[in-house]
């Protein structure tokens, strides 16, 4: 049995993911697809545009026989953890035979020497990289300038290695491949090249308008990122019938008549309470955030109008609006550094929880039932006595974090919020 693993957010699904999803089953011969999916907050520090559930049935209308909710400890968190997360899901469900991912280069193996070249970080990079930091670059921009410094010195690096990690999902595609040779896993890589519109194309006037690729005509292909700020600009879900499949697009229309889209800025005021209560304490305990950041966001706080505002206002050279927006995301949540370390401990993968999956997997079900190192949550009431005590503190991360979300997204609909225990998995 061949099974594709794919890592994603799906924030919203469009023709890309389609597109991907199609290639990578073409290219490996894959009886079945599974994904590991952000829950409700996702990897730039933000709320996701619709809930998991609903972004779960439009992976499962579109082609995926699985869908595993990656805890919040990860999604919300930097591409390395994110993908260390969510690699040792899909390895310890041990069924799954390829790791399939998007990427600008399209070259698995100049990602995997890159990959290889970082995991050892030879003191040549250490310095080079140290180098860089102190000119005040951003770490993004110094491990570039770093890699390319040791290729020039001799290093069997591939040519552009440092163009290469200018890219967003160039830069996931090696984190991903650092996270199989860290787990000796025997997982095949295979990358996909992205066509369309890149990561960071955003919102233009007129959308949205042909974006073809001259590779792959067919569809119109748009950023997630775009139909986000779309949407949030007041477009219409009918203006994005070209660039979403039907399937995903009539899931989001019927959303829509329940709850709200929700974006960074609908979390200000809670925001807000919470670093107001916790000012005098500071805020070093939560992940990913500095005594220098935290001491930044106190002295800042009387400066705050809201919060995609307040991660403009904290942003400096070397620290990047989106590593700031998973700090301020990290403090709402109450994600600890402490969480990340007990994560660590068991292994970044403490249980994989189903959100749905198709009734035709019945077999990839059975494989990964026997296969499995990691514990199956398919019933959220019956976790705490199938957990360990530590899996399960984890889970009430993502168990938190969704009663909020569901909150924010039924606020002002006169809907109470779903609850997360008595939500049914989404089966097709």
């Amino acid at each position: 049995m061949r099974v594709n693993g794919i890592i994603a957010e799906y924030n919203p699904f469009h023709n890309g993911h389609r597109y991907q999803m199609e290639e990578s089953r073409r290219l490996t011969g894959a009886d079945y697809t599974v994904v590991v999916m952000s829950g409700d907050f996702v990897q730039r520090g933000a709320p996701a545009l619709a809930d998991k559930q609903a972004r779960a049935e439009m992976a499962l209308r579109c082609g995926a026989d699985l869908v595993l909710e990656l805890p919040v400890l990860y999604a919300a968190s930097s591409a390395e953890a994110f993908a260390s997360g969510a690699v040792a899901l899909l390895h310890g469900l041990g069924a799954v035979t390829h790791l399939c991912f998007g990427s600008e280069c399209g070259d698995v193996d100049a990602l995997g020497q890159i990959a290889a070249f970082l995991l050892d970080e030879p003191e040549q990079y250490r310095t080079a990289l140290k180098a860089f930091l102190k000119q005040g670059l951003s770490y993004p921009s110094a491990r570039a300038g770093a890699i390319s410094a040791c290729r020039e010195a001799g290093e069997a690096l591939p040519e552009g290695c440092g163009e290469i990690l200018a890219s967003p999902n160039n830069i996931l595609g090696i984190d991903y491949i650092k996270a199989l040779l860290r787990l000796e896993s025997d997982m095949v890589p295979v990358t996909i090249q992205r066509v369309g519109a890149g990561y960071h194309e955003g919102f233009y006037d007129g959308f949205p308008a042909p974006a073809q690729s001259a590779s792959r005509p067919g569809p119109s292909l748009s950023s997630a990122l775009a139909i986000r700020q779309a949407l949030q600009q007041g477009c219409t879900l009918a203006r994005l019938a070209g660039f979403m499949p039907g399937e995903s697009l009539q899931i989001l229309n019927t959303y829509t008549e329940k709850a709200r889209l929700l974006h960074a800025d609908d979390f200000s005021p809670l925001l807000f309470y919470k670093l107001l209560m916790e000012q005098g304490q500071g805020y070093e305990k939560y992940m990913d955030v500095s005594q220098s950041l935290s001491d930044r966001i106190a002295g800042q706080l009387n400066g705050f109008a809201g919060y995609e505002s307040f991660c403009e206002l904290l942003k400096t050279k070397n620290m990047t609006y989106t590593r700031i927006s998973r700090c301020l995301l990290h403090i709402l949540l109450g994600i600890e550094k402490a969480h990340m370390a007990l994560g660590q401990s068991l292994g970044h993968a403490p249980y994989a929880r189903v959100l749905g999956f198709r009734r035709q997997a019945a077999p990839l079900l059975g494989a990964i039932g026997k296969l499995s190192s990691v514990p199956l949550v398919t019933k959220l009431a019956d976790a705490k006595k199938s957990l360990e005590a530590d899996a399960y503190r984890l889970l009430e991360l993502d168990v938190r974090s969704s009663a909020l979300y569901r909150a924010m997204a039924c606020a002002h609909t006169g809907r109470p919020p779903k609850n997360e225990f008595s939500t049914p998995l989404v089966i097709l």
